[in-house]
């Protein structure tokens, strides 16, 4: 049953004299207004464009939902109503109690401020800043409007009344209109600091209401959505048990409401209000903390006042964290040139820096710099490859199934008139270039693929240390690359000059050769009573088991010098493949500190300050860069004005609770 307990003056302000609302509800004004004001600035300066979301009332409802007879009843004030969408672009509506009897409304819309002084005009300015923002068609936007009423009465909320819903689109409509609608719909109601106020006529099913459906989609708890019911007196019949069972989820419960007919003041419409949940025969079973316009201001003014207590120390953080990473994104930007000293100091500072990250990632093997990128760990990756080009040249070492055959192929085509059991020096050189010859594109390719690399490394720093100056990126670019490529083909001829070496000469000082050599002699005892033996075989270290039945036929002198020539062969082939890697490694090291140390930076300053006129260049700012110079420094203003207000607000909370 409704009571008389309630008095709503003017559509607004609610007074309960049995309820016991919480204290900050009843001060609300006192204590809470400095706060909405605030949050209301941040909305107006549009802080909400920097990803910090605000504590929002969110209004939704389909189309014809009764959304405008809601609003209408809080603020005291008649808004466009039609049966088409009257609402084209967000509403954002924020009501101020104002003790003065006059009422002052404003209407906010692109940097413009309408004042509106009589209230039968309102309807009619909301109209016109409607069609100047989404046109003279039935499209919408999301340019919002804001509607400042400042009324004696008035409850102090803020609310965003939002398009109602329509999926079928009706004259010049567009044909995506219920996508257009629904989008902006779930833009402002997704954020977990809104509060969904969703209206629904009392006649429909509320678990096959579009606007149900939205919200549940965002809030399925419903913990954030407070449904209103219009239209009540229309469609009496079952609506105790659809608002007291909650079939769809409604966290914040419901409140039933009458909407204002036709030509009846506010007063009128309350008391009419009052009356019918009071005496109508189904509507009166409804509890009276579930009826009527006053309760539901009462309850949208206790849920802003939570959400933004709940919300406002983490809209300070947030502010001061987006500030403070503005600021720095903005100090991270090339100082704007305006001097040729200038510029070269900065272009010096430019090489310096390259040169350096260079120094320790390249030659001292640091990368505290590059931690998370290990492609930029450079002594290991290099390490890596260099260990692959050691296994691959050591697979390459392959031992024919026929035991000897090979050696003994090379002294029959090195034969020659000579002295019997005399091993010529040729017979073992020529068995040395065949082997050479065939590992000799390993050091190559290993030179291509380092070198691919160094130049990867070296482009990522370049652009890292150039990034900010992009007018100067392609002269450096081009400038590294044509020192990189200049060392790549000079380190590519120390290889084939090294694998020609090979070729030519047998040297080595290294006593493991004659150690080897002597250990590996020592089967041939063995190797010769094998091939008495039954199986025909036996093991060598470094060869396995081998075979030898098909010596058997072979002289004596042919078999002794071919085993002779392996053994020989296959302890200086260890050494060779050892001194090729060393040396590819020492090469290596060797062209890395000529090419940062020295040449690099001679050819990129040569190429900038002498060939391409590059230090002019940096006096003329890249369009992109200064885009970008000014939307942080927008940023920067917006986020100081609204640290700003916050701070000057929570000065006052502190005062206020002392």
């Amino acid at each position: 049953m409704v009571n008389n307990d309630h008095t709503f003056i003017n559509g607004g302000e609610v007074i309960n004299h049995n309820q016991n609302f919480p204290p900050l509800v009843i001060s609300y004004n006192e204590k809470i207004r400095p706060i909405l004001d605030a949050v209301d600035k941040l909305r107006r300066l549009n802080v909400t464009q920097e990803g910090i979301p605000l504590p929002t009332i969110v209004v939704v409802g389909d189309q014809s939902s009764g959304k405008s007879s809601v609003l209408e009843s809080l603020a005291g004030i008649s808004l466009p109503r039609g049966q088409d969408i009257c609402t084209r672009v967000p509403l954002i509506m924020r009501l101020q109690h104002h003790s003065d009897p006059v009422p002052e409304i404003v209407l906010e819309f692109q940097e413009k401020s309408v004042k509106i002084i009589e209230e039968n005009k309102i309807s009619e300015a909301i109209g016109k800043a409607t069609v100047e923002i989404a046109g003279n068609s039935k499209g919408i936007s999301n340019v919002p409007l804001t509607l400042v009423v400042r009324k004696r009465g008035v409850p102090d909320l803020t609310m965003v009344d939002l398009p109602g819903i329509t999926r079928v689109p009706i004259g010049d409509q567009p044909k995506d209109i219920y996508e257009q609608i629904s989008g902006m719909i779930m833009e402002y109601i997704k954020p977990d600091e809104s509060i969904i106020l969703n209206v629904l006529s009392a006649s429909v099913d509320f678990s096959t209401c579009e606007s149900i459906c939205m919200s549940r989609s965002v809030d399925n708890t419903g913990q954030r959505t407070l449904a209103v019911v219009t239209k009540c007196d229309q469609a009496p019949n079952g609506l105790l048990e659809k608002v007291t069972t909650n079939a769809v989820n409604i966290g914040l419960g419901y409140i039933c409401v009458r909407n204002r007919i036709n030509n009846e003041t506010y007063e009128e419409a309350r008391n009419q209000e009052a009356a019918l949940f009071e005496t109508h025969p189904l509507l009166s079973k409804i509890d009276n903390s579930m009826v009527g316009i006053p309760v539901l201001a009462h309850r949208l003014v206790e849920i802003q006042s939570v959400i933004i207590s709940k919300c406002l120390p983490e809209i300070v953080k947030k502010i001061n964290e987006k500030l403070n990473a503005s600021i720095v994104d903005l100090n991270k930007l090339p100082r704007n040139l305006t001097s040729i000293p200038d510029a070269m100091v900065t272009f010096m500072q430019i090489v310096g820096s390259l040169k350096e990250t260079l120094q320790r990632i390249l030659i001292q093997g640091a990368f505290d710099e590059y931690e998370n990128d290990q492609q930029m760990h450079c002594d290991a990756r290099m390490a890596e490859m260099i260990d692959e080009l050691s296994k691959d040249l050591q697979s390459s070492v392959k031992f024919s199934e026929r035991f000897l055959v090979e050696e003994m192929k090379v002294l029959e085509e090195t034969n020659g008139i000579r002295l019997p059991n005399l091993l010529p020096h040729s017979v073992f050189l020529t068995m040395l270039k065949r082997k050479v010859n065939n590992i000799s594109d390993l050091p190559v390719g290993f030179v291509n693929k380092v070198w691919g690399y160094l130049e990867n490394v070296c482009a990522k720093v370049l652009i890292d240390r150039c990034g900010n100056y992009p007018q100067l990126l392609p002269l450096m670019r081009k400038a590294t690359h044509c020192v990189m490529e200049k060392t790549k083909v000079k380190f590519v001829e120390r290889v084939v000059e090294m694998i020609e070496m090979e070729k030519i000469t047998d040297y080595t000082c290294d006593p493991d050769f004659i150690t080897s050599y002597n250990k590996l002699m020592g089967y041939r005892t063995q190797f010769l009573n094998s091939m008495s033996n039954v199986n025909c075989t036996l093991n060598v270290e470094g060869f396995g088991t081998v075979n030898t039945r098909h010596l058997s036929s072979v002289s004596a002198n042919t078999r002794d010098q071919a085993y002779d020539l392996k053994m020989k062969m296959t302890a200086y082939w260890k050494i060779v493949l050892k001194r090729m890697v060393d040396c590819l490694a020492l090469q290596l090291r060797f062209f890395m500190q000529k090419v940062v140390n020295k040449e690099m930076e001679m050819e990129i300053v040569n190429e900038v300050m002498v060939q391409s006129g590059g230090i002019e260049k940096m006096l003329d700012e890249p369009p992109s860069v200064t885009k970008k110079r000014e939307l942080l420094q927008t940023s920067v203003r917006l986020l100081q004005e609204s640290k700003e207000i916050m701070e000057k607000v929570m000065d006052d909370i502190v005062v206020t609770s002392e």
